[in-house]
This record gives C-alpha cells, sequence and structure tokens, in this order.
C-alpha cells in the first residue's frame, strides 16, 4: 500500500466513475484499475461494486475511505506545515533574562512582525537565568537565546547584542546613599546581595571584586534582579544590579560605581550545529541588521 493508491481510491470513491477518476488523477483508466485492484488484493476486501454505470463503495470501502481520508488529511497539513517553514513562516522559540522582556526583546518581535506583515509568524517568549537558558537551547528547546554569557561552554555562537551598566544600590538610609558615585572598596564593610552562581551576570560581579583584590560580605543569594531590588529596598543589604527602569520605582538609592572599570554584554545566542527555522534565521538577521544600523548612529 503506497499513498498514491489512497488517494487513487479516495478520489475514485468520491467520483465514483472509473473514467473521469482517471481523468482527475492524470491517470489512464487501466492504471487507475490496476491500483485499486492491488489494493482490495492486499487488503483482502472489495472497497467497490459496480451500480449501472457507476461505481460505488461496499460497507468496507466505506469504513476504509473514512481512515484513509484522515491519513491523507494528516499527511497534508504536515507538509503544508514544512512549506510553510520553508517560505519563511511558523514559530520562532525564544529564550531570555527576564529584564529584557520588558522593553528590548519584545521591540524587536514587534518590529519583526511590522516589518514581515504578510507572513504568519508567532513567538513564543520563555524567561529564566542564564544558565538554565543555555541548557533550554543546548536541549533544543529554544530557537534563539538573549542573556548575559557568551555560551562557549555549550559550544554556541554568540553575537553581542546590548551592554548593560552596572550600579550598585542601597537603602536611602544607607551610610553610602548620599554619593553619587562609589568605589566598589568602598562597598566591603557592607552585607551584600548577590546574584546566585547560576546567574549569568554573577562572574561580571565575582571579576569586579577579584580586580580590587576582596572578598565581599555576602549575606544572601538569589537569581533575580527584581528580588535584590526589592531586598535592598527593604534593608537586606547592597547590591550590584545591572541598571533598570524598575529601580526608579523602589525606595533605594542608585549610584554610579567610578572602579573598577566593569561591562556587561548581552548576546543572542543560538546553535550553530543545529538546523536554524528559516523564520527564526530571518528573526536573527533582523536583530543583526538593527545592532549594525545602531552602531553606525552612535
Amino acid at each position: 500500500m503506497n499513498l498514491f493508491s489512497l488517494r487513487y481510491f479516495v478520489t475514485l470513491a468520491h467520483v465514483q466513475h472509473y473514467t473521469r477518476a482517471a481523468e482527475q488523477l492524470c491517470i489512464t483508466q487501466p492504471s487507475l484499475s490496476h491500483a485499486i485492484a492491488q489494493l482490495e488484493q492486499e487488503l483482502g476486501l472489495p472497497l467497490f461494486e459496480k451500480r449501472g454505470r457507476n461505481t460505488t463503495l461496499t460497507r468496507f470501502g466505506e469504513e476504509f475511505l473514512v481512515c484513509a481520508e484522515r491519513t491523507l488529511a494528516t499527511l497534508d497539513a504536515g507538509v503544508e506545515s514544512l512549506r510553510r517553514s520553508a517560505r519563511g513562516e511558523g514559530l520562532i522559540r525564544l529564550g531570555l533574562l527576564r529584564t529584557l522582556g520588558v522593553e528590548f526583546v519584545p521591540r524587536l518581535a514587534a518590529g519583526f512582525l511590522k516589518a514581515n506583515p504578510g507572513r504568519e509568524i508567532q513567538f513564543t517568549f520563555h524567561t529564566g537565568v542564564t544558565r538554565d537558558l543555555l541548557d533550554g537551547l543546548a536541549a533544543r528547546k529554544f530557537d534563539l537565546v538573549f542573556c548575559s554569557q557568551s555560551g562557549e561552554e555549550h559550544n554556541l555562537t554568540a553575537v553581542p547584542v546590548q551592554k548593560q551598566e552596572l550600579v550598585l544600590i542601597t537603602p536611602k538610609d544607607h551610610p553610602l546613599a548620599g554619593r553619587g558615585a562609589v568605589n566598589l572598596a568602598e562597598t566591603l564593610p557592607y552585607p551584600q546581595i548577590f546574584f546566585e552562581p547560576r546567574s549569568g551576570v554573577r562572574p561580571v560581579v565575582d571579576r569586579m571584586f577579584e580586580q580590587i583584590g576582596a572578598v565581599p560580605r555576602i549575606a544572601y543569594e538569589t537569581e533575580e534582579d527584581q528580588v535584590i531590588a526589592g531586598l535592598v529596598a527593604q534593608g537586606f543589604g547592597i547590591a550590584v544590579v545591572p541598571y533598570m527602569d524598575l529601580l526608579l520605582k523602589l525606595d533605594l538609592q542608585i549610584l554610579q560605581i567610578t572602579a573598577p572599570s566593569h561591562k556587561r554584554s548581552l548576546f543572542m545566542i543560538h546553535d550553530s550545529q543545529i538546523f536554524l527555522p528559516p523564520v527564526a534565521a530571518d528573526f536573527r538577521q533582523y536583530v543583526l541588521g538593527r545592532q549594525v544600523s545602531a552602531n553606525k548612529n552612535t
């Protein structure tokens, strides 16, 4: 049994005439008759019977027609789905840091949709810490991730797409709160709230303290920027965090860090050893194009 036989059978079942069905299928009548005879022989039951000049289904043919149509419909849907993907349509699965989900990634996704009005494109957005996002990419749960490490340990391909300023945040009544800027060494006497080791920003902060040859007093560790900001606002400690607009809404003080020098890069990462769906590849090129334009304007 093959797909041609199924299509021949379904067409003849609807047309109920060998000659007209053969014409519709663009084959000869003997070819159609032979294919149906082989199918009936394989199944061991007659599928058609003559009614005058027409051909009608037997009750076994009626039963088999339901199965054949369902099978062909499923196959046709799968073929059409792959064709849409080949045309650059379909689903783009993104993993991202929560802070990038406030504006940066949504703005890119909205711009891409606006630039492709005639294509059926959908996004999924999954947030998490850097380590989990990279593991998810390696497990093929995402097409692209936006996070703060280059992904070298996974042999992934990373392109920097944004830089974030790191700042010190303190409670409003903290001894350092009256300063507009601070050297990191001045934070050493005070308990600090750190990102947990799985976070992508943790190695950046660790390196900053290594540069001044000091070990901070870590009072708490957690994974989310917002949680750290909330704890600082309630007096649990001070913290080095990426700048985000949320900080302006909380009861805390934001200080620039004058030394040591620091830089946190954010990356768009994908696995170059795995086929990237055309629609995801197009989105990646769109993001890269936006970055080139932004660099030219700065």
